[in-house]
């Protein structure tokens, strides 16, 4: 593992007992002691601490980044208020999803957090394509903690009072502990919760004043992966990658009718003629060949479905794929999400999947699988 880049917390990850792996080229805690299923269930009542440090960061600056920012990705930046966030999707010139991303306007910059698999290829992208119009500010000493779960607000506004203030993305720089921050109120958990951008010098200071609040304990990448399945939130590298564009992936919602056929500023991104047109009319620009779609799905034994799953109908015709699988810990049951032909993406359709030979029947339900609860005021 000595070719494994470290996050600020590692020293601490190792001092609290967590089983260490590779991912996204950083030596990352999968699970801490009490294990995954004790550290999900603290989530969803109480609150996880989470290193994130492994993602990328960076600035958009100058008078016409948010202009610059739309020709990548399908979203309205223009007209997004100062201290709001918003989900976006960086596209290939196919429409294809090279990373989903979460930008925050600020009065002087955006600010932008890409996936860490993805970061040195997104930021070389962002740099090829804007570089000329803004300045793209990767911030590699910055690391970010997660504070995730109902009480995560108790813990974290009495060492930044003020932080209860905000709703569901939003944020700001706020001192924690003394420490100076910038957070916003999000996460990938379907908990309410905040994200922490703070210097890398400071990172384990401000870890273990949050370790300290009794509400908070350290949660790995095993139940952060749950977490976000449960949730219905996808992982890019599974059910996201450049294969996938973002109708068939269910993130319409994600494209602002500012930038659809008809709107103020429609287009203009890579992949618009086929993504608009699939947007439309569901079918793909190349001819009518019907997209996939991507749905959750339950099985109805108690038998775990996980990645690269081969989906079939009743009568043994391939349909599609698993692209997420795991038994969810809250809801208690075997739960996927995977892309399936049209045809058997309504709620409710019955289709097989098949694991090491066996057939186990599955239902599509609507995600998410466990309800949302952001904090909107």
């Amino acid at each position: 593992m000595s070719d494994l880049l470290l996050t600020p917390l590692n020293a601490l990850h190792l001092e609290l007992g967590a089983r260490m792996v590779p991912f996204a080229g950083y030596s990352m805690p999968v699970q801490y002691p009490a294990g995954l299923m004790a550290e999900h269930h603290h989530t969803r009542t109480a609150a996880g601490l989470f290193d994130v440090s492994h993602m990328g960061q960076l600035r958009l600056v100058g008078p016409d980044a948010a202009a610059a920012f739309e020709t990548l990705i399908p979203v309205d930046v223009i007209d997004l208020p100062v201290g709001k966030q918003r989900y976006g999707l960086l596209l290939n010139d196919d429409g294809g999803i090279l990373d989903d991303l979460m930008f925050f306007k600020r009065a002087d910059d955006i600010f932008v957090i890409v996936n860490g698999a993805c970061k040195v290829a997104d930021i070389a992208h962002i740099q090829e394509k804007i570089g000329q119009r803004c300045q793209v500010i990767p911030q590699p000493e910055l690391a970010l903690l997660a504070l995730q779960g109902p009480k995560a607000v108790d813990a974290l506004s009495r060492l930044a009072p003020g932080v209860e203030k905000l709703v569901f993305m939003t944020g700001g720089h706020f001192d924690v502990a003394g420490i100076p921050c910038f957070l916003t109120r999000s996460g990938y958990t379907g908990e309410d919760g905040f994200e922490i951008s703070v210097h890398s010098s400071q990172a384990e200071a401000l870890a273990r004043a949050l370790l300290a609040q009794p509400e908070v304990k350290p949660i790995g990448l095993g139940a952060r992966n749950s977490l976000r399945l449960e949730a219905g939130l996808c992982l890019y590298g599974n059910d996201l990658d450049t294969t996938t564009n973002p109708v068939e992936a269910g993130l319409n919602w994600a494209i602002q009718k500012v930038r659809r056929t008809g709107g103020a500023r429609a287009g203009g991104f890579p992949g618009a003629t086929k993504i608009l047109a699939a947007l439309a009319d569901g079918i793909s620009a190349e001819g009518q060949k019907p997209l996939r779609k991507r749905v959750g799905l339950v099985a109805l034994e108690r038998i775990p479905v996980r990645e690269h799953t081969a989906l079939q109908d009743t009568a043994g015709n391939a349909i599609g794929e698993v692209t997420s699988g795991l038994l969810g810990p809250t809801v208690d049951k075997p739960i996927a999400m995977g892309y399936v032909a049209p045809e058997f993406s309504a709620i409710g359709t019955r289709i097989n999947a098949v694991v090491r030979g066996k057939i186990v029947p599955m239902e599509v339900v609507s995600m998410p699988f466990t309800p949302n609860r952001y904090f909107r005021g």
